[in-house]
């Protein structure tokens, strides 16, 4: 019985609908500090909040009691481990001082969409998937701001030392290039020099590394040179680097969907369903059939 309720479409629905329910009660609690309505109704709000994490426990327990006798097969699955945790810390002893911190750990409950709705587990589960080769692509993307972000400092800094002054300040700089945040006008400074683009009146004098930069001293332009090494590197960064994170992710969800097949088959299997070999079979002869249907057609004469 519990293995049915458990697998229901109604009941995974239900659990879906409260944990949306949880998400908004969360954003409708945000208002307290501003909204006198939303303060009057806290203690009612604080009552819905309980119900639902005791609906979410009485999950669980449909959930335990449905492993026929075995409530510990639960937490071989690491979406339960999931959910059971974030449920679990709901029920943390805290102090009323420590409510904020209360709070944040309910929003967690949010994140159990990813285990309700199967697409976004699948994409979720691509995203892990994808981690080891996206840090092989981060370290290439790395050195590619490493190398740049020298190269800005050593030509640009004296120009620009809003945005190249040093080698941290450099790299965060080649992000917003990177990402197309006004990465133009970054450009122009360097094409026709801070006396001439970017900087107002009160930025032309500074202090730099403790010392008085002046502008009018430093302000050089470098037309060409400037335009290919931003172009270059958002070419390389932005249009080639940063593609490859897309690649490599849906190579994950690929594998991600065929590991989610796979097991959804075990379970059709698991629980009586035909076994691979018997839909294999069944696939070949309704392909005969429809060969042999071809071929007899082909044969017919035409009227």
């Amino acid at each position: 019985m519990f293995q049915d309720i458990a697998d229901a479409k109604w009941f995974q629905n239900f659990i879906v609908l409260v944990i949306l329910a949880a998400g908004v009660l969360v954003g409708i609690q945000t208002y307290e500090t501003t909204s006198p309505t939303v303060r009057a109704l806290i203690p009612t709000l604080d009552v819905v909040d309980e119900i639902i994490l005791w609906i979410f426990v009485v999950e669980i327990a449909i959930k335990m009691a449905a492993q026929k006798g075995q409530p510990w097969r639960y937490f071989q699955d690491s979406w339960n481990i999931f959910d059971f945790v974030i449920v679990a810390v709901c029920f943390l002893p805290l102090d009323v001082e420590y409510a904020a911190v209360l709070r944040l750990l309910r929003l967690l409950r949010v994140l159990r969409l990813v285990h309700a709705l199967p697409k976004l587990q699948i994409l979720v589960g691509a995203l892990l998937k994808a981690i080891p080769s996206m840090a092989y692509v981060s370290i290439l993307l790395f050195l590619l701001f490493y190398v740049y972000a020298c190269a800005a400092v050593f030509i640009f800094g004296n120009n620009d030392p809003v945005h190249f002054r040093n080698l941290p300040i450099a790299m965060l700089s080649l992000f917003r290039v990177v990402t197309g945040e006004d990465w133009t006008d970054v450009m122009y400074i360097a094409m026709e020099g801070c006396a001439s683009y970017g900087y107002t009146q009160e930025m032309m004098v500074q202090t730099v590394g403790g010392e008085v930069w002046r502008c009018a001293d430093y302000s050089n332009g470098m037309p060409v040179f400037a335009a290919l090494f931003f172009v270059s590197f958002m070419l390389l960064g932005a249009m080639i680097i940063l593609n490859l994170f897309i690649g490599v992710i849906m190579g994950g969800m690929e594998e991600a969907d065929l590991e989610l097949a796979r097991e959804e088959a075990a379970e059709q299997e698991a629980r009586g369903g035909p076994t691979r070999e018997q839909r294999t079979a069944e696939l070949l002869d309704e392909l005969d059939r429809i060969r042999k249907e071809l071929t007899m057609l082909t044969r017919r004469p035409s009227s």
